[in-house]
């Protein structure tokens, strides 16, 4: 373990202005009450000195001690213990096992005489039981066998409150409350005076060695555990810190927060009580006292006294940095808090855990870092400025003074070695696109997301893209000049999108497209180009780069028409004009016009226009006027659709120009929206000879027609198949499968006169079924409805009957139940209730307001 600079060894009192010549005058016990040092010699002396302290030119301390006093007790016994009472200005001195009282100033005993006799040690109280500012509470262990007692001590008397038993004989006693803790012959314990109740703690042998008891805060105390063990006990019987390891022979202890001190014959060892680690260790022989006094630690020998005087914490902090022992420091700064005021402890450990951040980072220790910089609240600027030209040449950052690290940049940092500084940057990158959108960017969001841009460009990361297609706040000059030195003409696009320069964005676009630029990062990019325009809302914009959309590809190109969004299609871009710009690319009219009557179902004029595009298309494509049995193109396909599903085309318009084009299907597609079904027929039976289109035009015409309209066509497709023509083949099987396979079309009474007698019943058979079971089937209906309709009326004839079976007498008194009137006229209308109302009455209410329905009225 690395040692730690934590104390300085002082000289407080030299041995000559101590006892002088006289040898065998020894140092017995030392007390401290602010400048005030006492000394109690062997030979029953009191000292009294004054110290100064003062802070040399080096930061160091030095003491001067000045003898105010020497008061011989008048015994030959030497003073075991002196405590001060400052509240009361009194000493306590134990010598000869009596407990004298003195004036603090002169030495003099109390007037009154007040002791305690029988007192073989003592301890304060420090957390005091009895509320009375005017005296102190005093536990002694006395000279009665396993017995300890608790005085009050008053400026001129004292009085015992408590006495207590013990099981064995007590050696050490240290106080707090009501809790005591005792070293006894064979263990230590924790003893409640108050209610008697005692708490082992742990076993230790005092013939082997001097116990040790002391307090070390509120309902805490430290002991001398067995093998070496320096022990932390609560008043609760538990140990809330680990203990420290320290020397067998300690003779004594004392505690400097966060220091624990340790004196035994040769050494003087300072442990920390946060990771219970050796820190320091200091050469002092011959020492025998070691006790600490509000925080001053007092060493002494048989003739000299020692201050060890503590360095301050942040500058115990500071070396530990300087000599990267990040954990040691971190715990010592943690543990600082209780000594340092909250707000500047606040700033103190932010500042060390950023420092220590910088130390991790600089070993390429990277979660450590990000965690000790999160938790630290690094202005990440500090990072950033690491790298060279990260920052935007517009940033106003200055680096923290003092500084948090030693290094200039991340050259000097890594010494040029590529590899080191290439995680370096990849680490920078995770941490600032982690902290972009979190508390720690606020106030420099612009800063952060320009240094981030930076690396993804020089990385050819691909976050480059997420970055600027989102919410990003990088500043246009410095990301722009940057993104152009590193050939990102695509994202470069993308940045004057972000700040609304459209245009800017596409000519570059378009540049890398027509390869006047090289950027590889979309093998899309003119497709990309094309939905970029498509849902832009500047018409200027779009009608600049309409030509070059639609000279690369007519088929994509006119998706920044056909691909709008609806609602400012209808608000923005007028059809016509766009008719007019795409009359020099027919492949993309013809689109465009699909987009009109199909997507958006414009009026008449489109359709129409539609219909002689494909028309014409398919004119072109015919190899001669007369195939007419040639394969059907798909721009045929289209026509025909277009023919039969539109209804707001100019058909006779239409039909001028099919006539004589060899579109016999057309043309009775045409003649089917005329009305004319008989030349529709005629065509597709006669002349392309394909009964099964037109089975499918009887159903295509009359679909959403009544019954009637589509057994007039079905009838008239018959009457074709059944007359007799010279040049046209015999139809009979085209008839016999109309008729079996659409019977229900067909009025079996109209069509069997008009079939030859040469038929067999065999050969209509499923017509024929179809037809009885039809006619069974309406016949049995109209019985049913018939029978029903007799049972109404049978039901109202009953009524009638009943109603006509009895009387009731009508005058002028009679008043209408609606309108309260008298009735004028034998003209009236009566309830099954039995209640009177006019005739225009009822007629104008419908019903009885108080129970009939207007079914039931009669």
């Amino acid at each position: 373990m690395m040692s730690t600079k934590a104390f300085t060894l002082v000289s407080a009192v030299e041995r000559e202005l101590l006892t002088g010549d006289r040898e065998r005058i020894s140092i017995e016990c030392v007390e401290c009450c602010g400048r005030n040092l006492y000394v109690g010699t062997t030979d029953g002396s009191i000292y009294h000195f004054l110290l100064e302290e003062k802070t040399l030119p080096a930061g160091t301390a030095s003491f001067t001690a000045t003898k105010q006093l020497h008061r011989h007790l008048g015994f030959k016994k030497p003073v075991n213990e002196l405590r001060a009472a400052s509240a009361l200005h009194r000493l306590l001195v134990l010598c000869d096992s009596s407990i004298t009282l003195v004036n603090m100033l002169n030495l003099e005993p109390v007037p009154s005489g007040a002791r305690i006799k029988g007192a073989v040690a003592l301890a304060l109280n420090e957390n005091p039981v009895s509320r009375d500012p005017f005296c102190v509470e005093v536990c002694i262990i006395s000279v009665k066998r396993r017995t300890i007692q608790v005085f009050l001590v008053y400026e001129d008397r004292v009085q015992i409150v408590r006495e207590v038993s013990t099981s064995e004989q007590p050696l050490a006693v240290a106080v707090d409350g009501h809790f005591l803790c005792l070293a006894l012959t064979t263990q230590y314990i924790i003893l409640n005076y108050n209610t008697g109740i005692a708490q082992d703690l742990f076993p230790y042998c005092s013939e082997e060695k001097r116990p040790i008891v002391k307090r070390i805060g509120r309902q805490e105390f430290l002991l001398a555990g067995p093998g070496g063990l320096g022990m932390f006990a609560t008043v609760a019987g538990i140990s809330q810190r680990a203990p420290v390891h320290w020397s067998e022979n300690v003779t004594g202890a004392a505690v400097c927060f966060p220091y624990v001190i340790a004196l035994d014959d040769q050494f003087i060892t300072v442990h920390s009580m946060l990771d219970q680690q050796l820190k320091q260790t200091l050469p002092f022989k011959e020492g025998h006292i070691l006790q600490d006094f509000e925080g001053r630690v007092i060493v002494a020998t048989s003739k000299a006294i020692y201050i060890l005087v503590p360095l301050p914490l942040e500058k115990q902090i500071q070396d530990l940095l300087a000599s990267h022992r990040v954990e040691e420091a971190l715990v010592l700064a943690k543990g600082a808090r209780r000594n340092i005021p909250k707000e500047k402890f606040q700033v103190m450990y932010r500042r060390v855990l950023q420092q220590a951040g910088f130390i991790q980072f600089a070993q390429l220790q990277f979660l450590e870092a990000k965690e000790l910089f999160r938790s630290g609240q690094l202005d990440v600027r500090e990072l950033i400025s690491l790298y060279p030209f990260l920052l935007p040449t517009s940033s106003s950052f200055t680096r923290s003074h003092p500084p948090l690290h030693e290094y200039a940049d991340l050259n000097q940092l890594t010494q040029g070695d590529q590899e080191k500084m290439a995680k370096c940057k990849r680490f920078l990158m995770s941490y600032l696109n982690e902290v972009r959108s979190t508390e720690v960017a606020n106030g420099y969001k612009e800063d952060i997301d320009t240094a981030l841009l930076k690396l993804y460009a020089e990385a050819d990361h691909d976050s480059l893209l997420d970055l600027l297609v989102t919410e990003n706040f990088c500043l246009l000059t410095d990301s722009a000049a940057w993104l152009e030195k590193h050939k990102k003409y695509f994202a470069l696009g993308l940045l004057y999108h972000y700040n609304n320069q459209d245009a800017a964005a596409v000519q570059l676009w378009v540049n890398i497209v027509n390869g006047d630029i090289h950027d590889s990062t979309r093998s899309d990019l003119y497709e990309y180009v094309i939905d970029f325009l498509t849902y832009n809302s500047d018409q200027e914009l779009v009608w600049k780069y309409a030509d070059w959309a639609l000279q690369k590809s007519e088929e994509v190109g006119v998706q920044v028409f056909t691909k709008r969004p609806l609602e400012e299609e209808q608000n923005s871009f007028n059809p016509d004009d766009i008719l007019t710009c795409l009359k020099k690319y027919p492949d993309a009219l013809v689109k465009y016009l699909e987009h009109l009557v199909v997507d958006r179902k414009l009026q008449e004029e489109y359709h129409t226009h539609l219909a002689v595009l494909y028309l014409d298309k398919v004119l072109q494509q015919r190899p001669s006027a007369d195939s007419i049995g040639t394969e059907v193109t798909e721009a045929q396909v289209k026509l025909r659709h277009l023919l039969q599903t539109s209804d707001v085309y100019r058909v006779h318009f239409l039909m001028e120009k099919v006539q004589g084009a060899s579109l016999p299907m057309e043309r009775a597609i045409l003649h089917g929206k005329l009305e004319e079904h008989e030349k529709a027929l005629h065509i597709l039976v006669h002349e392309l000879r394909d009964t099964p289109a037109a089975e499918d035009y009887c159903l295509w015409r009359s679909e959403g027609r009544d019954p009637a309209y589509r057994q007039r066509l079905f009838h008239t497709l018959l009457a074709l198949y059944l007359s007799p023509s010279p040049s046209a083949p015999d139809l009979t099987v085209a008839a016999v499968d109309l008729l079996n396979h659409h019977a229900a079309e067909f009025d079996a009474v109209q069509v069997l006169p008009l079939l030859p007698g040469s038929w067999s019943v065999q050969l209509l058979c499923p017509f024929l079924t179809r037809a009885m079971r039809d006619s069974v089937h309406t016949r049995r209906t109209a019985q049913v409805a018939l029978g029903l309709a007799k049972s109404e009326n049978l039901v109202y004839k009953y009524d009638k009957m009943r109603l006509k079976g009895s009387s009731f007498r009508l005058s002028d008194k009679n008043l209408c139940q609606t309108c309260q009137n008298p009735f004028c006229e034998p003209v009236f209308v009566r309830y099954p209730n039995g209640g009177l109302v006019h005739t225009h009455c009822a007629a104008s209410r419908h019903m009885d307001p108080s129970s009939p329905r207007p079914s039931a009225r009669t």
